[in-house]
C-alpha cells in the first residue's frame, strides 16, 4: 500500500458536485491539503457546502472552467494527485454534441495538459461512468461487463436513444483521456461508477439520487427514465457515493493500480429493485407489477478487478437505501 501521498496535496476538479464535494471531505479527513475548482466561486449559495469543509483542513477554492485551459494551471500547480470529477450533464439537451460531448473531451484535455505541465503530479484519477462500458447491441441475459468492454458509440450516434449524449460524452472523453495520457506519459487511472446514491453534501438533491429513489417517490417520469436506463444500459447497477469516493482515494494511493476500474456494489433490474424496496419500506407502497417489462437484467457490471486490487465495499443495497431514505426524508422528498 502506497501511503506516501497522504499529507500531500490533491486537486479535485469540479468541487461542487455530488461525488466531488464528498471526495474533498474524505481527502481533508485523511490529511491532504486540497485545491478544488468551481465555475463561480462568487456564488456563495452554490459553494456553501464546500466552504464549511474548510474547518476540516487546508482547502483552497479556485475558479476554473472545463473549456478554459489556462484556468487549471494555478489549482493543479504543486499537487501530487489530480481527481478529474467534473463533467457537463444536460439530459434535456437538443444539441448533445456541443452541450456535452465536445466540452467533456475539451475538459479532459485541459485538465491533463495542466497536469503534465505541473511536474509535481504523480497520478491523475478520472471519473468515468458505467455508461462508458455497458451500452451495446448484445442480447440475452447473464452477460458480464468488465474493464475490457466499451460502450458502442456508433450505435448511440446512429440510433440516438433518449439521453444518448451522456453515454457518448463519457465514452469519448475517457477514450480521449487514455490516448492523451499514453502520448504524454501520464499515470492515469479511470474510475467507472454505476448509478450513485446515498446522502449528499450539496444544497440541492443530485439527479442520480432522484433517479435511484424514483420507485419510492412514485415520480412517473423518473420511473420511466429508470426503465429506459435498464433497456439502454442493460441493468440497474447501484453504488453508495461514499464507496465511489473511497475507491478514488484508494486507487490514487495504490501504487500497483493501473488502467480502468469499475466501481459497482449491486446489480439488479427495475422489477427486482421494486420488490426489494416494497418489502423493506412497505410504507411507500412501491408498485411491483411491471407487466411484460423484463424482470431480469441483461448484464451485470463487475467490480472484480477493484476488489482483487484490495478494495472492499462498505455498503450493500440495504445500507445504501436505508441511508438514502433517511436523507430523502430530511430533504422533504419522502414522507413517513
Amino acid at each position: 500500500m502506497a501511503t506516501e501521498i497522504v499529507g500531500k496535496k490533491a486537486c479535485v476538479v469540479g468541487g461542487t458536485g455530488f461525488v466531488a464535494s464528498l471526495l474533498v471531505k474524505l481527502l481533508l479527513e485523511k490529511g491532504y491539503a486540497v485545491n478544488t475548482t468551481v465555475r463561480d466561486p462568487d456564488n456563495h449559495k452554490k459553494i456553501s457546502h464546500l466552504t464549511v469543509l474548510k474547518d476540516l483542513g487546508d482547502l483552497n477554492i479556485f475558479r476554473a472552467d472545463l473549456t478554459d485551459e489556462a484556468s487549471f494551471d494555478a489549482p493543479i500547480e504543486g499537487c501530487d494527485v489530480v481527481f478529474h470529477v467534473a463533467t457537463p450533464v444536460n439530459f434535456a439537451s437538443e444539441d448533445p454534441e456541443n452541450d456535452m460531448i465536445k466540452p467533456a473531451i475539451q475538459g479532459v484535455f485541459n485538465v491533463l495538459k495542466a497536469s503534465a505541465k505541473a511536474k509535481s503530479v504523480k497520478r491523475v484519477v478520472l471519473t468515468s461512468s458505467a455508461a462508458a462500458v455497458s451500452i451495446n447491441t448484445l442480447s440475452g441475459t447473464g452477460l458480464v461487463m468488465n474493464e475490457d468492454n466499451w460502450t458502442d458509440v456508433e450505435f448511440l450516434y446512429s440510433e440516438k436513444p433518449p439521453t444518448w449524449g451522456y453515454p457518448a460524452s463519457k465514452t469519448l472523453a475517457e477514450k480521449a483521456a487514455w490516448k492523451f495520457a499514453q502520448e504524454n506519459n501520464i499515470d492515469l487511472i479511470t474510475v467507472i461508477p454505476t448509478l450513485m446514491t446515498g446522502p449528499s453534501l450539496t444544497p440541492d438533491v443530485p439527479d442520480s439520487i432522484c433517479l435511484a429513489t424514483a420507485l419510492l417517490t412514485g415520480n412517473e417520469f423518473l420511473i420511466g427514465a429508470l426503465k429506459g436506463m435498464q433497456m439502454l444500459s442493460g441493468s440497474i447497477s447501484i453504488t453508495h457515493v461514499e464507496d465511489v469516493c473511497r475507491a478514488h482515494v484508494f486507487l490514487a494511493e495504490k501504487e500497483s493500480a493501473s488502467g480502468r476500474y469499475i466501481c459497482c456494489a449491486v446489480n439488479t433490474s427495475v422489477p427486482e429493485l421494486a420488490k426489494f424496496l416494497n418489502k423493506r419500506y412497505p410504507q411507500f407502497k412501491v408498485p411491483t407489477d411491471f407487466g411484460d417489462f423484463p424482470s431480469k437484467a441483461k448484464l451485470i457490471i463487475s467490480a472484480e478487478k477493484l476488489v482483487k486490487e484490495g478494495f472492499s465495499f462498505k455498503y450493500g443495497i440495504e445500507e445504501v437505501y436505508d441511508q438514502t431514505v433517511e436523507y430523502c426524508k430530511a430533504k422533504g422528498l419522502l414522507k413517513n
